[in-house]
């Protein structure tokens, strides 16, 4: 879990752009989180709290900053 949302915050930069270079700073200080990770937080919520996936979905893919939410695209 934490490589998939280190993953998705060092990609969250390049999303939407077709990149072949391998010689990036990890962390680009526009780097950030995106859906994939909140979606990936509130999967492992659920399955720990015991909870609807629906539920954690809602509590986690809502309100978050910048338009980050569940489904915003990144």
């Amino acid at each position: 879990m934490i490589g998939a949302i280190a993953g998705d915050i060092i990609g969250s930069v390049y999303e939407h752009q077709r990149i072949k270079i391998k010689d990036f700073p990890l962390f680009h200080p526009r780097c950030r989180f995106t859906d994939d990770t909140v979606l990936t937080v509130a999967v492992a919520d659920a399955i720990l709290s015991g909870n609807p996936i629906s539920t954690s979905f809602a509590a986690l893919g809502t309100g978050i900053p910048d338009g980050r939410g569940a489904g915003s695209g990144g």
